[in-house]
């Protein structure tokens, strides 16, 4: 990642607030509501922001909010991008070093994701312990600056064991009965055949989606602690009788919506 270019992001950003913000949050496909839980927010739409590309996906709101959430000062990314728009891996990663730069520590992101795991229903939630990245690409390919990051980051603990503990002890407080699994990241935009769900159940993944591993290794490119949440919308091809559609995902987002953000907002305090 070219540090210019994230220079030039954040310096527009910072000429509509000069708030520091401490934890990022990206929301994924129909969990964008809890950007409105905020208080005192600002909105920056990505179109306004240099070098960010567009979201174009329902569900996915397109801007930043900033502002106050749960006594902490909170930046978050209401709907991102994804490959199967056809934007670049780098693109996909600018968003990430963008809060990095901005100030924040700790990042939470989210998705919607199918269930690969028999034992999910849909509505599930589940912390992201680890995830296989079958887009078979990288959002580090290409030049490095070692001033945004080392070369060769060391993935072993890409997800943070501090904030899944956090985690797991926020789901036992508010009895929600948090699942912990792999996520397994596909290009997109077909959801994947039964043949292709078989196989993530060999490989070791518990849910399937388009997004998530790019913003994550870039995470741990420039040393930021992460905490993965799925929210488990669908099984995925082959495990139930029916087709698969992105209203189903939407709504079910939709029916967990005061979980979900019930979950976020107590972590956050306990960050």
């Amino acid at each position: 990642m070219n540090k210019d270019t994230i220079i030039q992001s954040i310096e527009y950003i910072k000429t509509i607030t000069d708030i520091v913000p401490e934890v990022g949050i990206i929301l994924g496909s129909g969990l964008g509501e809890l950007a409105e839980e905020l208080r005192q927010k600002i909105i920056i739409k990505y179109s306004d922001v240099p070098n960010l590309p567009t979201s174009t996906v329902k569900g996915h709101a397109g801007q930043f909010v900033i502002g106050e959430l749960a006594g902490k000062k909170v930046i978050m990314m209401q709907g991102r991008f994804h490959y199967y728009e056809g934007n670049s891996m780098e693109a996909l990663s600018l968003p990430v070093y963008i809060m990095k730069y901005l100030g924040v520590k700790d990042l939470i992101v989210t998705n919607a994701a199918g269930g690969v795991n028999t034992s999910f229903i849909p509505g599930d939630l589940m912390i992201i312990k680890d995830h296989i990245n079958f887009a078979l690409n990288n959002p580090l390919i290409g030049r490095n600056e070692e001033g945004v990051g080392p070369r060769f980051p060391d993935m072993c603990c890409a997800y943070d064991k501090g904030l899944i503990n956090i985690a797991k002890n926020v789901s036992n407080t508010l009895n929600i009965g948090v699942k912990e699994g792999v996520y397994l990241m596909m290009t997109g935009p077909t959801y994947e055949t039964p043949a292709e769900i078989r196989m993530t159940r060999i490989l070791g993944g518990d849910a399937v989606g388009m997004s998530t591993v790019p913003e994550v290794i870039a995470a741990s490119h420039c040393n930021l602690k992460v905490l993965g949440i799925s929210c488990i919308t669908n099984m995925a091809a082959g495990i139930l009788d029916k087709p698969l559609n992105h209203a189903e995902v939407v709504e079910t987002s939709n029916k967990v919506k005061d979980k979900f953000k019930n979950f976020i907002i107590n972590i956050v305090k306990k960050i």
